[in-house]
């Protein structure tokens, strides 16, 4: 099954009072690219969301984006001890007056704020909040990480559905190829018996360079194992394309296998009618390669 690098996927949740919206990108790499948006509350969480996203996404530069609202009222984690102040805060007024010192209101609620004991820490209340809210981040990003995936999963069914296109017509052009070499071959023989008939009356006629001679010519003009590998080699790929682990780098890997075997057909035929059959190949084959980059 192919999967696209490209991909996006967004969900928004709710509970206690806080909306968590993620959205997630993601676009063709060759590694794994990671890059958080988050709020600076969870910037310490950047690294567990991080592996959430290497778990689920496995290749591609990945783009998360984190936004969260609390919709009630927030209750402080720490609050004022306002009769203690207020004491405090009396007393300062009344020492101030009795040393005659000119001492300002705001200074003084300063100094009482300053005194043992003002602050009542809610600790445990906030860290019960952050944990709550945690677990709903979590559960966003995963939401978001499924629909990511399954929007890769819509663009790889697309790609295949190309792939299966673009090798036809290579198969296609192949069929081409050969009914085309059969065409090619008597040509071929014409000529070599014609370029024998002027060596046998030459006097300066060599038997065994002869010989070397016609072999080589025959082997460079027969592509027929080169027909028979490309043969394979489009089989190979749809194989691969249809199943489970299929990857970009594979299919990457076969159509330069590929491409290969299409240049030397086209190197060795030297008929006009195969090399336009190969350049129509060469076509279907680049679009192939440009794809296979965008495959995870």
């Amino acid at each position: 099954m192919l999967k696209s690098m490209t991909g996006f996927g967004s969900a928004t949740q709710e509970a206690n009072g806080l909306t968590v919206t993620v959205e997630i990108k993601t676009l063709n790499s060759k590694f794994l690219d990671i890059y958080c948006r988050l709020p600076r509350t969870f910037s310490d969480k950047e690294v567990e969301l991080r592996n959430l996203l290497t778990q689920r996404l496995e290749r591609g530069k990945v783009e998360l984006s984190l936004n969260v609202n609390r919709l009630t009222e927030v209750r402080p984690g720490v609050t004022v001890n306002r009769p203690l102040v207020e004491a405090y805060l009396k007393d300062l007024r009344e020492t101030s007056q009795g040393l005659l010192l000119d001492v300002s209101d705001s200074d003084l609620f300063r100094l009482a704020l300053q005194q043992p004991n003002v602050f009542n820490s809610e600790a445990v209340a906030a860290s019960d909040t952050a944990t709550s809210d945690w677990e709903l981040i979590q559960l966003t990003v995963l939401e978001a990480i499924r629909k990511c995936d399954e929007f890769r999963q819509q663009e790889g069914n697309g790609l295949e559905g190309k792939f299966r296109e673009y090798i036809q017509i290579i198969t296609d052009r192949l069929t081409l190829v050969e009914v085309q070499d059969q065409k090619r071959i008597p040509a071929v023989r014409e000529r070599i018996r014609n370029m024998v008939t002027e060596l046998l009356v030459s006097d300066e006629f060599d038997q065994n360079r002869f010989e070397q001679e016609l072999i080589y010519y025959i082997e460079k003009f027969d592509i027929s194992e080169e027909k028979v590998r490309l043969k394979n080699h489009l089989s190979y790929f749809m194989e691969v394309l249809a199943a489970e682990e299929a990857n970009g780098k594979k299919l990457n890997f076969i159509a330069q296998e590929i491409g290969r075997e299409i240049n030397t057909i086209g190197s060795k035929a030297n008929d006009a009618s195969i090399q336009r059959l190969v350049v129509q190949m060469k076509d279907e084959l680049e679009k192939i390669k440009e794809q296979t980059l965008n495959v995870i």
